[in-house]
């Protein structure tokens, strides 16, 4: 049902008129003697049925999701956080119809884990997801699979990188590995945001003309014009390339960046080997060109009339250093790279906009989705359910955010893997065998000054440590998960065969030493 019709259906039943039955009981008698009447017995006048009952509760309308993820964009470039530079007016104005969550983090800020625990509820070492381009296990429960199952239409558009092996050409075919998505528009994993290509359900390519977040939208906005003709509530997740490096936007759109102009982070190293002003001004381009097509997707959902019961839902797979810290990329622990987007809207349910300082990781989306949409979660989903935050009943949310990567990616400047936890107030992340870093974000927002090895932060190092080890033993984590061979450097995971753990590439690169040793 849709419009006017679904409005009236959703209503609450304490918002129903009630029904007097009076009339209706006397219209009965019409053309009838009192004598006819009477004889008709008591028996036969109940089965006139001429007092009706009330009409049974309607179910409450259960909400659309709409699941919008952009590649690589951190929490630092949009408007509603804070950016002077960067255009996002759609963005903001999501952000002012709804809630605000300021202190959203990837638990693995790197791809393809991500995208495993968003779509799992589960941290990496749980799903399998340990590594970039390694495949998500068949066996595992998504949430697409459980809001599928539950009786809502699922649709997949954009980037998927969850089932490993050669990134190109990038089909995956109807079955078991699109993990519960039934419409699909995607490919594996291209960052060629320029006349690119993706599939559907054959392995004939399509071919993608101009700036690829153009189709993906127009992919999208196709999915919303089914529910025409099909009033299931829908699960579409659209999950756009860029602003993810290389950092080359639409001419239109980087125009409008003047480079020299722009407000360097007071952590921002310039060096030739970093992002410079080009490509921070290039990056913000990118953003403000997917922000436009964020824009016609709301568009065309007020223009269908289903903005009320859908859930937006704005974030990203991870950061980008940009420079910052004198890093690039992600897999770091700085707030560049582990902060994303945060912005929920829910008109139905959330009514004006709201900020909330509670922590939201990508472990707590999938359980997150399911309460909202009233369906309970597996008990082996890891994350905690915030719905109660989403709709403003509460503002309490978990104490801190847990944070994993298993191993190198020396391009990247990875050295190796690393645990973190951070609370409200810091931020504290270490290797195996020693810590690494140490902020205090309220004294410290850029994390200018690593406090790990200060002898006056002892105190506070060491209450970290132990809730860190916490964390590890309450999720099963444990340091035997990670791997020191570089197999995420040279596209050593993604080159040659599929893979679904570290463990099974070693084996294959001890029978192939020769491809896994070639640049």
């Amino acid at each position: 049902m849709h419009g006017a019709l679904a409005a009236a259906s959703s209503l609450p039943c304490l918002l129903m008129e009630p029904v007097d039955n009076r009339e209706a009981a006397a219209d009965c008698t019409n053309g009838w003697s009192r004598r006819r009447f009477l004889s008709a017995g008591v028996g036969a006048l109940a089965g006139l049925s001429c007092s009706q009952e009330p009409p049974p509760a309607a179910e409450p309308k259960r909400p659309n999701i709409l699941f919008l993820l952009p590649d690589q964009m951190r929490a630092q470039a949009l408007g509603c956080m804070g950016n002077p530079d960067v255009r996002t007016p759609h963005l903001d104005r999501l952000a002012s119809q709804g809630v605000l969550f300021r202190n959203t983090f990837a638990n693995s800020p790197v791809c393809c884990p991500a995208r495993a625990t968003l779509l799992t509820g589960k941290y990496a070492h749980t799903n399998g997801m340990v590594a970039n381009d390694l495949r998500l296990r068949e066996s595992e429960t998504t949430v697409a699979e459980l809001l599928r199952d539950a009786g809502y239409r699922t649709g997949f558009v954009g980037k998927w990188h969850l089932d490993g092996g050669k990134r190109l050409p990038g089909y995956v075919p109807p079955g078991p590995r699109r993990q519960g998505f039934e419409f699909w528009a995607a490919n594996e994993c291209s960052h060629q945001h320029f006349d690119t290509q993706y599939f559907r359900d054959s392995d004939q390519p399509v071919p993608i003309e101009g700036f690829e977040a153009e189709t993906w939208t127009n992919l999208g906005i196709e999915f919303l014009r089914q529910t025409q003709s099909d009033d299931r509530p829908f699960f579409l997740t659209i999950q756009m390339g860029p602003p993810h490096d290389p950092y080359i936007a639409p001419e239109e759109y980087r125009s409008t960046y003047d480079p020299q102009a722009l407000a360097m982070r007071p952590n921002w190293k310039e060096s030739p080997e970093l992002p410079g002003r080009d490509d921070i001004a290039s990056y913000y381009a990118m953003i403000t060109a997917v922000d436009d097509q964020i824009g016609r997707l709301m568009a065309t959902l007020d223009e269908l009339g289903l903005a009320e019961d859908t859930i937006v839902w704005v974030s990203s797979d991870h950061g980008d250093m940009m420079g910052s810290q004198g890093m690039r990329l992600k897999r770091k622990p700085w707030e560049e790279s582990i902060r994303v987007p945060g912005i929920v809207r829910y008109p139905r349910k959330v009514l004006g906009a709201r900020t909330t300082d509670a922590l939201l990781s990508h472990v707590d989306f999938a359980p997150t989705w399911l309460a909202l949409c009233g369906i309970e979660a597996p008990q082996a989903m890891q994350g905690t359910d915030l719905s109660a935050v989403v709709l403003g009943q509460t503002e309490q949310g978990p104490d801190s955010a847990f944070f994993q990567i298993f191993g190198p990616y020396h391009a990247g400047g990875a050295v190796a893997g690393w645990r973190g936890i951070r609370t409200a107030r810091h931020m504290y992340a270490r290797y195996e065998k020693e810590p690494w870093v140490l902020y205090d974000l309220q004294e410290d927002p850029y994390e200018l000054n690593n406090l790990a090895a200060d002898p006056a932060a002892a105190p506070v190092r060491e209450e970290l440590e132990q809730r860190l080890a916490d964390w590890m033993e309450r999720t099963g984590d444990s340091w035997s998960f990670n791997w020191t061979h570089p197999v995420e450097d040279n596209g050593r995971l993604y080159k040659h065969e599929t893979f679904y753990t570290v463990e099974e590439y070693l084996a294959w690169a001890k029978q192939n030493p020769r491809l896994d040793q070639a640049p």
